[in-house]
């Protein structure tokens, strides 16, 4: 059997540590190990973490005398895989059976795909699952696919395409490229899967492989406002540091590099739209202004013009013929 590392980041996680651990342990197929790394919590991760390592040997529990980050604690874990794949899994997320079983036989069979992601279910914190998040849609895709690492990058765009708790990496390859970048501490994730899919092939698995807890915290609304323009302008650091520093081939793929940052643009100006939409006109303007700065040729696109003419007509006049449209069509 295949070995899977998993690392458990925890903060303040106490509460979800337990249930976490556990749908790690009770994977079939594989030969799993575990490492909590507790970033000195101030709940009680520890009696919980410490009790699951002496009741399995398979549990190694270690924690931080200071607070150091996650970026600095996923570094850690990825130093001390040593397995033939490695999951990061945070404390509050949890797998769904079956999971790793079926990433490592695709990894098996595809010895060039370097990692798998695959569906995942959201849960509110009470627990209830909301929808299923999947990735290439739900038509039309067969239930296990591999695209190369160009086909990966152009995919996924500007956006996340990967649910975090669903990324199986092979252990040698993630160690090849390294860990993960601290001027990256919100799109960390996103650079990582394109980094890894610059060197390799992916691996798509439609089918629900984890579960991840939604929280209020989590930028995961819509509109999110003054947060919008920085996390933009994270992605943009996001494909510098990708270019810089990805395989050789990447570096010389202008037309990669042209194509990304062409979409990162077109998503500058939908959020520019909902800004606008929730009356936020400054900060509309200025990630109009970022989308022109990190692609001028957007200016020609459809998003662009719609914006335009949002803002020709007022945030007040729009909202109304908004109502209106919406009656009628309803």
């Amino acid at each position: 059997m295949q070995r899977v590392d998993v690392v458990i980041p925890c903060y303040n996680y106490a509460h979800f540590l337990q249930e976490c651990v556990e749908s790690a342990l009770s994977q079939a197929g594989v030969d799993v190990r575990v490492l909590i790394l507790d970033d000195c919590s101030p709940d009680n991760t520890p009696e919980v973490g410490s009790a699951l390592a002496s009741r399995d040997k398979r549990v190694t529990y270690r924690r931080h005398s200071a607070n150091k980050g996650h970026i600095a604690t996923y570094n850690e874990g990825i130093e001390w895989a040593g397995g033939d794949l490695f999951l990061l899994l945070s404390a509050d997320d949890y797998l769904l059976p079956g999971a790793l079983g079926r990433s490592a036989e695709l990894m098996r069979n595809n010895p060039d795909v370097g990692f798998t992601f695959g569906n995942a279910l959201i849960a509110e914190p009470h627990g209830i699952i909301t929808k299923r998040v999947d990735p290439l849609g739900n038509k039309s895709v067969p239930p296990k696919q591999v695209l190369s690492g160009p086909q990966f990058m152009r995919l996924s765009g500007a956006n996340n395409l990967v649910p975090t708790p669903t990324a199986i990496v092979r252990t040698a390859l993630q160690k090849q490229v390294g860990g993960y970048h601290k001027e990256l501490p919100h799109t960390g994730d996103m650079e990582m899967w394109l980094r890894l899919a610059s060197h390799a092939g992916v691996g798509y698995i439609n089918e629900s492989q984890a579960v991840y807890r939604r929280h209020s915290a989590n930028m995961s609304l819509q509109y999110y406002g003054k947060t919008i323009l920085p996390d933009l302008r994270q992605r943009k650091k996001a494909f510098d540091i990708l270019f810089r520093q990805g395989a050789d081939n990447l570096k010389k793929d202008e037309k990669l590099r042209r194509f990304l940052t062409r979409d990162l643009g077109k998503e500058a100006l939908r959020m520019a739209g909902l800004a606008f939409n929730n009356f936020d006109v400054a900060t509309a303007v200025a990630i109009q202004r970022f989308a022109l700065e990190v692609s001028p040729e957007v200016r020609n696109s459809l998003p662009w013009i719609k914006l335009v003419c949002k803002q020709t007509i007022g945030p007040k006049y729009w909202y109304a013929l908004n109502s209106i449209g919406r009656r009628v069509a309803g």
